[in-house]
């Protein structure tokens, strides 16, 4: 296949003044942030010299100067987050009160027709499985690799095994397990893992990702299998991290391995639960690219996210689509806010 240069040149030219703006705009903010601590460290320094020689007190720090030093390094960050998130919000919100041409407003219809659709209705419920089963099975999962794997013989190589997954890429483990779950007639050689294992055991193959409810689980396996590494690796830490003083004097005291698991490690874990579980919700509620390489959010397997894609840019229905994008993000922020109180709860227990 050939590539005609010509045809493509407006595409690559446009690609070549994105790169060009990148590697200014970082280029820049990295000689600002390198060049501007030494032009007043060497500001300092000549005043303190200056100082020294004329036999005075050198000049203090004044508080309004370190106000502008510090709102110069802040500037660029909320700049950034008011482009790329606040205002982006405000539109979003804007828009769903408004039609899916986005040029009348509608009120709550958007709101509406979410709850009076059964498809919609679908949706809403596999995000709720998803945001219940997930959290907690692989939180699960991690803290007993966690356990398990903590101070075997090879305790690095199954930690890395363990972690691998959350190497991969969301598509690249969908493709995975389509492959695990995919199926050929009766008549043909299974390719498919778990259909080669049903008619290892006498069984017939089944098309997996087409049976609702069951397909919607089997998606979650994916999400689990890739977060339970997570887990595994922050729980592990936590861990080895509790005092050794209180676990031999738990020894001591003649407890056994179960009562240690439930009376010394998991209270001292708890702040690493925490963190775990609320990472891995806000992950499960913003979850597309498992559904969609996957079923296409097909077979009533749809998320939130999903069908915010669909809505937004595969039906034109721009004010339907932000309604969905709002209500995620309303879901969203009550974890975070949780998050945020408890780790200002740590910081004044600490």
């Amino acid at each position: 296949m050939n590539f005609d240069f010509a045809a493509q040149t407006p595409k690559l030219m446009m690609l070549l003044w994105g790169l060009i703006a990148f590697a200014v705009v970082v280029g820049g903010l990295l000689v600002l942030l390198d060049a501007v601590p030494a032009f007043f460290a060497r500001r300092r320094e000549a005043q303190l010299v200056a100082a020294s020689v004329g036999g005075v007190a050198p000049p203090g720090r004044t508080k309004p100067r370190e106000g502008l030093f510090a709102l110069f390094f802040l500037l660029p960050t909320v700049l950034l987050l008011m482009i790329g998130l606040v205002v982006p919000a405000i539109r979003t919100t804007m828009l769903s009160f408004m039609d899916g041409g986005s040029q009348n407003w509608v009120g709550l219809d958007n709101y509406r027709w979410m709850f009076a659709e059964d498809a919609i209705v679908r949706v809403l419920l596999n995000t709720l499985v998803w945001v219940t089963l997930v959290p907690l099975v692989a939180t699960s999962m991690g803290l007993l690799y966690a356990v398990l794997v903590d101070k075997a013989r090879l305790e690095a190589v199954a930690k890395s095994l363990i972690f691998m997954p959350m190497a991969i890429s969301f598509v690249g483990a969908s493709i995975i397990w389509r492959f695990v779950y995919a199926y050929r007639g009766e008549e043909q050689e299974q390719i498919g893992l778990l259909n080669q294992i049903v008619v290892s055991l006498g069984g017939e193959p089944r098309q997996w990702l087409l049976d609702s409810p069951l397909n919607t689980l089997l998606l979650i396996v994916i999400m689990v299998w890739i977060q339970a590494g997570f887990a595994m690796v922050v729980l592990s830490a936590a861990i080895k991290s509790i005092p050794a003083d209180i676990i031999e004097a738990a020894r001591l005291d003649g407890v056994n391995p179960w009562q240690m698991f439930w009376q010394i490690t998991l209270p001292s874990i708890r702040p690493a639960l925490i963190v775990v579980v609320v990472t891995i919700s806000i992950a499960t509620l913003k979850v597309f690219d498992i559904v969609r390489t996957t079923t296409n959010g097909n077979y009533d397997t749809s998320v939130i996210a999903n069908e915010m894609y669909n809505q937004a840019f595969r039906y034109g229905q721009n004010g339907q689509g932000s309604a969905l994008a709002v209500v995620l993000f309303i879901l969203v922020v009550p974890i975070v806010i949780f998050q945020i109180r408890n780790l200002r709860q740590q910081r004044r227990e600490g």
